[in-house]
């Protein structure tokens, strides 16, 4: 299985959470399957490949050529995929991926999360999308969709098309368990 963890690029975050990242590369790649990432040498781009290379994991990085400059890109992918733009980044992280982790970041973070998320919403891919909910970092992000829901600005049914996870080891049971079911996307919008 080719594994997404989104994450953040920051290296002033909590060691618990790079801690998490370290230990989710590490599953990944003692289940035989391959990482899949921005290509990142830091915050949890960085952990979670990490993780994975010193397990002997595939790991396949994609990134803007821009951002090849020292100390900004992982060195040990088995391979990577440079691009133009981080549009195009973003479609071969999806495109290359079965199923996607969110794991703590930033705006970018978010925005992989949500995209991907609309994506499997409107029909364009039914994969798995954990989020990985270390020390509660996403509560928030969690009960504002739950608004959404109360407010009836979306289905409770959208609530479905992701599992919050505490646990990197949550995450892979998940991702390796899931069942693809068929998704009525009239069920998932207000139309």
């Amino acid at each position: 299985m080719n594994i997404c963890v989104y994450g953040a690029s920051s290296n002033r975050i909590d060691p618990s959470y790079i801690a998490a990242g370290e230990e989710l590369g590490a599953l990944i790649a003692q289940g035989g399957h391959r990482l899949v990432f921005g290509g990142g040498a830091n915050g949890m781009m960085g952990a979670a490949a990490r993780g994975a290379h010193a397990h002997g994991g595939e790991i396949l990085g994609i990134s803007p050529s821009f951002f090849n400059v020292d100390g900004i890109l992982y060195d040990n992918c088995t391979e990577f995929i440079y691009t133009e733009t981080m549009r195009q980044r973003k479609a071969l992280l999806e495109e290359k991926s079965d199923g996607f982790v969110m794991s703590a970041g930033g705006i970018g973070t978010y925005e992989e999360f949500f995209e991907i998320l609309t994506l499997k919403q409107l029909g364009k891919h039914n994969k798995p999308i954990a989020i990985l909910n270390t020390n509660g970092y996403y509560d928030p992000m969690i009960q504002m969709l739950q608004k959404g829901v109360d407010g009836e600005f979306m289905q409770a049914s959208c609530l479905d098309l992701y599992k919050v996870c505490q646990t990197p080891k949550e995450v892979m049971a998940y991702l390796l368990g899931y069942a693809e079911e068929a998704k009525d996307i009239h069920k998932l919008k207000n139309i």
